[in-house]
């Protein structure tokens, strides 16, 4: 998968129809590979569990960018996931 159509998936998960904030939404997507990479997961978009997490944390974090807020409503989906693409690869070291 490529940036843009990366970034087209991205946008219509989010339902957004406009470029002005590509560059705020390729932010939260790196922000959500690393945060992913630090989890001890695999950065891997044929993965389809790997993109619902991306999705789901750059959704969250593009829905709510208040200072002051909660993750509890994603939380329990984010960590299920997690714990699968933790282990979902068997003899890979997390580089």
């Amino acid at each position: 998968m490529n940036e843009l159509e990366k970034m087209e998936e991205l946008k219509s998960f989010l339902r957004v129809d406009f470029d002005e904030d590509d560059k705020l939404i390729d932010s939260l997507i790196i922000a959500s590979e690393n945060y992913l990479k630090n989890a001890g997961c695999i950065v891997d978009y044929t993965n389809n569990l790997f993109f619902l997490a991306i999705k789901m944390l750059t959704s969250h974090w593009y829905e709510n960018r208040e200072v002051i807020g909660t993750d509890e409503k994603m939380s329990y989906s984010l960590d299920s996931i997690i714990m699968q693409l933790k282990y979902c690869y068997e003899d890979v070291t997390v580089q």
